[in-house]
């Protein structure tokens, strides 16, 4: 750990290529969560959605992505057994940077819409255990986090299938749909301006002193919400209503749908970008921060440049591989349109907004599958594609596993390279 190049620890290039590695994983791989839903309905179409996507999640990842990145970095290992032995952390934090973005890789390649927190937990328990000892794991908050695994696809399918619910029976099963898309559309405006408030506004936009405390947050995000809802009232006015046959009501609604599952697919990117860069940057601020101090007990700082990497890595990752899993989310789990694409997006967007503002690190791909699977649900179980959930349900048991048994190889590769 002495060797240096261009006065900066070698560790620490190898840190910024494997977080660089991780977010292009990352990106390749969620974001199907972002944007799978709006080109699965048709939305929006492949190469929009890249650009889209590419500008939110940058975005999210630059300017809110430090508030969630100390959950990952700390609190999973023993930090006073970590102390004795700093140099292990650096090894690990390496391997759990490669292991990690390893099985991302692979899950892409096949299509699997898989949990980057899942694989960097899993991977950092894995070499936690094996280099510090099973005592060293923080079992607890282990299942801290993986009971909002759980509950977050849960919610997210819950609010998804509500919210489904709430559309068809106020807008699509009425005689008039359109003219009940007039009378309830800016309702739903009003929402998604307020979740979007909501998500910039509290503690969100720490880098421009834009993080209100939660009372000036709602106060602020109500009135975005007013002002949605004055814009959706304009642009639903200038939809036809006139007469016409069902097909022609039903196509007509969902063009007002297209414009509010846009919207929310832009949170969830920005969310996304916020939440999942501290899975590629945690690690990255912790090698740095021991290369440079020997040190694991004090604060690791998260650096601008760090989340430049994390940002740029997710939207390559975007821009290459992510329309693999785009298929398998937007496409192949059930049949979407405008309106339940957004259904599940406005779901997803307020599980995550609630969960990245508490410092939670949920599974993106966990709480947008459970909102898909929710809006599923709500036209009944035969329009859900079994096989392909199911597959699906596998990888997601798998990750811990398989991301922990990686993780213990690449330490040992990582403790032979760079040991003196």
């Amino acid at each position: 750990m002495e060797t240096w190049l261009f006065d900066i620890p070698v560790a620490v290039w190898i840190g910024g290529v494997l977080a660089l590695y991780m977010a292009w994983a990352i990106g390749a791989n969620d974001v199907a969560n972002a944007m799978g839903t709006s080109v699965g309905s048709g939305a929006l179409t492949i190469g929009r959605a890249i650009i889209v996507a590419g500008c939110l999640e940058f975005a999210g990842a630059f300017l809110a992505g430090g508030h969630v990145t100390d959950t990952v970095r700390k609190g999973m290992l023993d930090m006073d057994l970590a102390a004795l032995r700093p140099e292990f952390i650096l090894y690990g934090m390496l391997a759990a940077l490669a292991s990690a973005g390893t099985l991302l890789l692979v899950a892409t390649r096949y299509g699997l819409p898989v949990s980057t927190t899942h694989s960097i937990v899993g991977a950092i328990v894995g070499f936690g255990a094996v280099a510090l000892g099973w005592e060293a794991v923080a079992w607890w908050k282990v299942g801290q986090i993986a009971f909002s695994w759980l509950t977050s696809p849960l919610i997210g399918g819950l609010l998804a299938y509500l919210i489904f619910s709430l559309i068809r029976r106020l807008i699509l099963d009425r005689e008039r749909p359109m003219e009940n898309a007039r009378r309830y559309g800016p309702v739903f405006y009003f929402y998604v301006f307020f979740i979007i408030g909501m998500l910039t506004l509290f503690k969100g936009l720490k880098n421009l002193k834009l993080d209100f405390e939660l009372p000036e947050a709602l106060m602020l995000s109500f009135g975005l919400g007013l002002i949605g809802a004055g814009l959706g009232w304009l642009f639903i006015r200038r939809v036809r209503t006139g007469p016409a046959d069902e097909d022609d009501q039903f196509r007509r609604v969902e063009r007002v749908f297209v414009v509010l599952q846009i919207l929310t697919a832009c949170a969830v990117a920005f969310a996304h970008g916020s939440n999942d860069v501290a899975n590629a940057i945690g690690p990255l601020a912790a090698v740095v921060h021991v290369a440079q101090d020997m040190d694991v007990t004090g604060k690791s700082p998260v650096e601008p440049w760090m989340l430049g990497v994390g940002g740029i890595g997710i939207v390559i990752g975007l821009g290459t591989w992510g329309y693999r899993v785009m298929e398998t989310v937007g496409r192949k789990i059930t049949e979407l349109t405008p309106s339940r694409g957004f259904a599940a997006e406005l779901a997803a967007a307020s599980t995550i907004v609630l969960a990245s503002r508490l410092g939670i690190p949920v599974s993106t791909t966990h709480v947008l599958v459970g909102s898909v699977l929710g809006v599923g649900l709500a036209r009944g179980i035969a329009t859900l594609d079994l096989r392909v959930v199911g597959r699906i349900l596998v990888s997601w048991v798998m990750t811990i596993p398989i991301a922990a048994i990686l993780s213990v190889f690449f330490f040992y590769f990582f403790k032979g390279l760079l040991t003196p």
